[in-house]
């Protein structure tokens, strides 16, 4: 299953990165690929200063080797190897009309001291993360999520949007970072769903995310903006940062598994503001979208 999910990734960051560098129409993705000491590596693609996109990423590795202490304490087992893949992007548009966006697939094994799996597992999603809120949006790009997670079990978009809802969310702020979409994890093989339903259904999402984010950019991205509405993006860019830093797992367990730093950090924004207690003016629609952030609601 790992040599299955590891081709998958190869091409479908391919298949996203030309088709964002045709959206673009100016910056090329800069590709890096490199060599983690401890076993394996991965290949980082950035583009940066373009027309639509001012960063972003797709990035995908394949690391193994001793699972660090550290993680042996979080997934409570012994002295044990692993091996993790997956293909993770981020995307931070020019215009704070159209929305930042993140996705990540992965896969995750573990073996006993023969080399036999002991464990393994799916995770992933995409959220997103709208700095001015247009319902038809947000209704669009769940919609795909929803359509992608229906074709496998019709109860696997209310639970994992319901996640996503709570994963993505900034406990200290009391709001979420987006409008969220879908999270999953530890999916195993069980009774109803083997490795292979489990590997069918993460690439359908993964193959929808294009269909869920692209019409969205394509709609937005040529829309006249100002620049206090600038200044707003980059406040609600700094929520982004603080997520990413405090509490988004895939960082910690990047820098707990000594991952490439470049490559982990590829989802921070190039301009962002903390203002010192801001807040947005009565009745305005950056006030509506806080208020929906600390209220999620159901798009579909």
């Amino acid at each position: 299953m790992k040599d299955t999910f590891f081709n998958y990734i190869h091409k479908l960051q391919d298949t996203i990165t030309s088709k964002l560098e045709e959206i673009d129409g100016k910056s090329k993705f800069k590709e890096d690929v490199w060599e983690r000491p401890e076993g394996g590596g991965g290949r980082t693609r950035v583009i940066e200063n373009g027309n639509v996109f001012e960063k972003g990423g797709v990035n995908i590795s394949g690391v193994h080797g001793k699972l660090p202490k550290s993680m042996q304490n979080y997934f409570k087992v012994g002295e044990v190897d692993f091996f993790a893949c997956g293909l993770s992007l981020v995307l931070h548009p020019k215009n704070p009309m159209v929305p930042t966006v993140h996705a990540n697939w992965r896969y995750f094994e573990m073996y006993d001291d023969k080399g036999k799996i002991i464990d393994s597992w799916f995770g992933g999603g995409q959220d997103l993360t709208p700095y001015y809120l247009f319902d038809e949006d947000a209704k669009h790009f769940h919609q795909t999520c929803k359509t992608a997670c229906d074709n496998h079990n019709p109860e696997f978009y209310p639970k994992y949007k319901a996640r996503c809802d709570a994963y993505f969310y900034n406990t200290h702020r009391n709001e979420g970072r987006g409008i969220g979409g879908l999270f999953f994890d530890y999916c195993k093989a069980s009774e109803t769903m083997n490795m292979q339903n489990w590997y069918n259904f993460v690439s359908e999402v993964g193959n929808s995310f294009l269909e869920a984010y692209v019409p969205i950019v394509e709609k937005r991205k040529d829309l006249p903006y100002t620049e206090a509405q600038r200044n707003w993006q980059e406040i609600r860019r700094g929520r982004y940062v603080e997520f990413n830093l405090v509490h988004d797992k895939g960082t910690l367990f990047g820098l707990k598994t000594n991952g490439r730093i470049e490559s982990i950090l590829m989802s921070l924004p190039p301009h962002v503001q903390w203002v010192y207690d801001h807040h947005p003016e009565k009745e305005s629609e950056e006030e509506r979208l806080i208020k929906i952030l600390q209220n999620p609601i159901d798009w579909v």
